[in-house]
C-alpha cells in the first residue's frame, strides 16, 4: 500500500511538470528572463491556449509564477523548485546507492561463502578447492 502525503504529491507535480520537453523549455526560458504568455507562445508551433495550459501545469507545481500587468500575464521561472526537485533526486540516488552497496556485499559474502567450500575427491580422500 502506498502511502500518500504532501510531499509524494507535491514531488508527483514537479516531476510531471518537467517531463515534458515543451514545458523544460518555458522553464529554462523563464528562469533566464521574464516573458509574457504571449511571448513564450510565439516560441512555440502550438497555439497560444497550449503555451497557456503548460504554464498552467508548471505554476501548479510551483516552477513558475504568473504576475498580471494590465493585459499581460508574466511568468517566472522559480529556482527554488528546481532547487527542490534535485534535492528530490539526490535522496533518490542515494537510496539506490545504498541499496548497490548491501547487493554488493552480500556478494561478496556469497563468493567468500563459496571459496571457502570444499568437496572430497573419492580417490584421494583430501579436499579439494573449487
Amino acid at each position: 500500500m502506498v502511502v500518500r502525503n504532501e510531499s509524494a504529491d507535491r514531488a508527483d507535480r514537479l516531476f510531471h511538470a518537467l517531463a515534458d520537453a515543451t514545458r523544460r523549455e518555458i522553464v529554462s526560458l523563464t528562469l533566464a528572463g521574464e516573458y509574457s504568455v504571449s511571448d513564450l507562445a510565439r516560441r512555440f508551433p502550438m497555439s497560444f491556449a497550449a503555451v497557456q495550459k503548460h504554464v498552467a501545469v508548471l505554476e501548479h507545481a510551483g516552477l513558475v509564477t504568473k504576475e498580471r500587468r494590465g493585459r499581460e500575464q508574466r511568468v517566472r521561472g522559480s529556482a527554488d523548485s528546481l532547487n527542490e526537485a534535485h534535492r528530490l533526486l539526490d535522496q533518490l540516488a542515494e537510496v539506490w546507492r545504498g541499496r548497490i552497496d548491501r547487493i554488493g556485499t552480500i556478494l561478496a559474502d556469497t563468493d567468500t561463502d563459496t571459496d571457502t567450500d570444499t568437496d572430497t575427491d573419492p580417490d584421494s580422500g583430501q579436499g579439494k578447492e573449487h
